[in-house]
């Protein structure tokens, strides 16, 4: 299994996750162009997707979106509330509707031998999920746009071998920044996104022997760094209470522009 982020950030997020028979995307929320490049680094073709799987219907997972499908008829999977609200976004352009596949929250798809388990989290969209991937014994995630996390979260994400969890922004650059004070809320609140702190203390919960691979993504260009995401996050794993530490796994931030490593699983 082969598990890779194209792009993520706020402006714009595709990660990929395959085999040598099935291939997917999670979002496609930069420009076809870019996917496709990141996709040929994989040695793969757009033509060669089974399948684009949305989370939300937000301009930074759906923007290529509208190319692809034409150009490639690429099944587009999401929740009948997303699909809704895709439907409503004129600059996606005209593309096939019958491409538009519906899955609910908690129901598994099985794409070849990909089983994909969509699971809901709490974010300002019509009916966000993120997605739980598995091929044999093999299993990654794709955990963005968390206004915060539970008990039902930390169960979708046990046993994982990677993971690309959000690690949207930094409390304090966030609290004094230039965003308008309703904006700050809306990031801060439980509809909203990650904090640096709050990824760590989520990583925390769903360590395990197998994990090889932490991808920290989605991070604001306005009130994040790489370098203090990835520092919170390692010292609350470091010096919280797990029995793990991040000498015990490869951690890396996901770049907004660049692809990551190619993680073999």
């Amino acid at each position: 299994m082969r598990f890779a982020s194209i792009a993520s950030g706020s402006s714009g997020n595709c990660i990929y996750a395959g085999t040598n028979n099935t291939h997917v995307l999670i979002d496609a929320g930069i420009s076809a162009k870019r996917i496709e490049k990141g996709l040929a680094e994989m040695g793969l073709k757009a033509s060669e997707l089974s399948g684009i799987c949305i989370t939300h219907e937000h301009s930074d997972h759906i923007k290529g979106l509208g190319v692809l499908a034409r150009k490639y008829e690429i099944p587009i999977y999401a929740t009948e509330g997303t699909i809704d609200e895709i439907r409503k976004v004129k600059s996606l352009g005209e593309y096939p509707e019958e491409l538009l596949k519906p899955l609910c929250p908690d129901v598994r798809l099985t794409l070849g031998d990909l089983d994909i388990l969509p699971f809901h989290i709490d974010h300002d969209a019509a009916d966000p999920v993120a997605y739980r991937i598995q091929s044999g014994k093999k299993s990654v995630a794709v955990a963005t746009d968390l206004g915060h996390y539970n008990q039902y979260t930390i169960d979708h994400l046990l046993n994982l071998d990677a993971v690309l969890l959000e690690s949207n922004h930094d409390l304090r650059m966030l609290e004094s920044g230039p965003y308008p004070y309703y904006l700050k809320r809306r990031i801060m609140g439980n509809f909203g996104h990650l904090s640096n702190e709050n990824a760590g203390r989520l990583l925390n919960c769903i360590l395990n022997d197998k994990m090889k691979y932490v991808l920290l993504g989605h991070l604001s260009k306005e009130n994040n760094l790489p370098e203090l995401a990835y520092e919170t996050v390692r010292l609350e794993v470091d010096m919280g209470d797990c029995p793990y530490c991040t000498s015990d796994f490869y951690m890396t931030v996901a770049e907004r522009d660049e692809m990551s490593e190619i993680m073999t699983l």
